[in-house]
């Protein structure tokens, strides 16, 4: 199918609920009415605050019976309290697909959409500052692994056969996407082998979040789309883009 012929695929994106009792109840609402809105929604990590097992059930609670398939990476605070894998079968439970470098596919009026997904890590950006991040400490590993992960997502990308390609992360894979944010930070936000392996494959959009005072909107060197869906970032409860013609346009 020529990009001309795509009837326009909707997703609904976003990123860093960061879930807890003091939020509980807040986003249901707005999930439980994407029907019609949005083809599939996107979550791009830090879908819970501290990665308890409290945090996580009332995740569960926000995206039970989502009239949408959803698709999520997890993000570093996932993993805070090392449930990390218990989030997962959590999510999975109610039919949500979770990606750790590997891809799904879904059937969208006849286009087949690919979603490759990794969390991502940091490693920073040619030409800024390598030091410097909040809790660089107890999230060190997770700072450190954006080559590994980037080195992943090239795998899921390469055997992607889809007609809309989708790579979905936590991290940034471009400072486009940063802009706001303390440049110091930026080796603990993101990492430009991410960027990289997305301009080697094509994708149509890039997806992620993490970066709280960031940018929506940016691009990748070679000039595909990149949106930063970090909640606090939107100031809305997720963000609706359209693709068609080969197009990104951005629509709630």
């Amino acid at each position: 199918m020529s990009a001309g012929d795509w009837p326009g695929v909707r997703l609904a994106a976003v990123a860093d609920l960061h879930v807890r009792p003091a939020v509980a109840g807040r986003f249901r609402p707005h999930f439980s009415g994407l029907a019609g809105a949005a083809d599939l929604l996107l979550l791009a990590g830090d879908l819970t605050n501290a990665g308890t097992e409290r945090d996580a059930r009332l995740l569960c609670d926000e995206l039970a019976d989502l009239p949408v398939p959803g698709v999520a990476v997890l993000g570093n605070h996932d993993y805070d309290d090392g449930l990390g894998d218990r989030l997962t079968e959590m999510l999975t439970g109610l039919g949500i697909t979770v990606l750790d470098g590997s891809v799904a596919y879904w059937q969208v009026r006849g286009v087949r959409v690919g979603v490759a997904g990794v969390m991502g890590g940091g490693g920073g950006f040619p030409g800024g500052e390598q030091a410097g991040y909040p809790d660089a400490d107890r999230h060190g590993e997770r700072l450190r692994r954006g080559p590994v992960d980037a080195a992943r997502l090239r795998g899921a990308l390469d055997g992607m056969d889809g007609e809309v390609r989708i790579a979905l992360m936590h991290f940034a894979p471009t400072t486009g996407t940063l802009v706001g944010e303390r440049t110091e930070i930026y080796p603990g936000l993101g990492c430009h082998e991410l960027g990289a392996v997305v301009d080697e494959a094509g994708v149509d959009l890039v997806v992620h979040g993490h970066a709280h005072a960031g940018t929506e909107r940016g691009s990748t060197a070679a000039g595909y789309p990149v949106r930063n869906v970090a909640h606090p970032v939107l100031g809305r409860p997720y963000a609706i883009y359209q693709l068609d013609d080969g197009q990104v346009r951005d629509i709630g």
